[in-house]
């Protein structure tokens, strides 16, 4: 009796610019940043991501496959807000979604931000037209127009923020920014079965 095995995914080490490739993967965009992972192209192949760093997958990107093939990145359609309003005040709402640090994708007319009711209603409060659309998300880079924009969690308990122990700056309307930092130390007393939180 032969056992048929399945064939090892085909491994991408590296990222080039392509307007042409051998298949397409379609990701949306949390799933755009990445190190390492399985990946499925459209075809039903099976992709092995081992890059040297995490990095951005672009729409127009291909990752460069081992065997010298190149599968193309597309942006998956998925939820978003639109945000729409006249030039003058987009602009202004404009600023209010950067200054919350929410990715955004910045077009003519019209924003597009992944869907957040609590920032929807805020964006209503003052003026926009939202509606809910489904797209391919595409916002813009962070500082410089690299990196990635992270926005805030709306929890309050610092242990679902990854980001919680980085010192960063709030200007919340009223002319004056200034920085947070959130410092959490743990003590554990194993012996005496006590476990400490201590939150400065």
């Amino acid at each position: 009796m032969t056992i048929a095995t399945a064939p090892n995914p085909a491994r991408a080490t590296s990222l080039a610019a392509a307007a042409s490739g051998d298949g397409e993967i379609r990701l949306a965009y949390a799933d755009r940043y990445r190190r390492r992972g399985r990946l499925v192209t459209e075809a039903g192949e099976a992709i092995l991501l081992d890059l040297a760093e995490a990095t951005e997958l672009r729409e127009g990107d291909a990752l460069l496959l081992e065997d010298g093939r190149r599968i193309l990145i597309r942006a998956a359609s998925e939820p978003l807000a639109e945000v729409r309003a006249e030039s003058r005040a987009l602009a202004r709402l404009a600023w209010h979604v950067g200054n919350r640090h929410t990715p955004a994708q910045v077009e003519d007319g019209r924003l597009l931000i992944q869907r957040d009711h609590v920032l929807e209603d805020m964006l209503a409060q003052l003026g926009a037209e939202v509606r809910h659309v489904e797209e391919p998300f595409m916002p813009e880079g962070g500082a410089y127009g690299h990196g990635r924009t992270h926005g805030h969690s709306h929890s309050h308990d610092p242990h679902d923020d990854p980001n919680a122990h980085i010192p960063h700056r709030h200007d919340h309307g009223h002319g004056r920014a200034h920085a947070h930092r959130h410092d959490h130390t743990h003590d554990h007393d194993h012996a005496h079965g006590r476990h400490h939180h201590h939150h400065d």
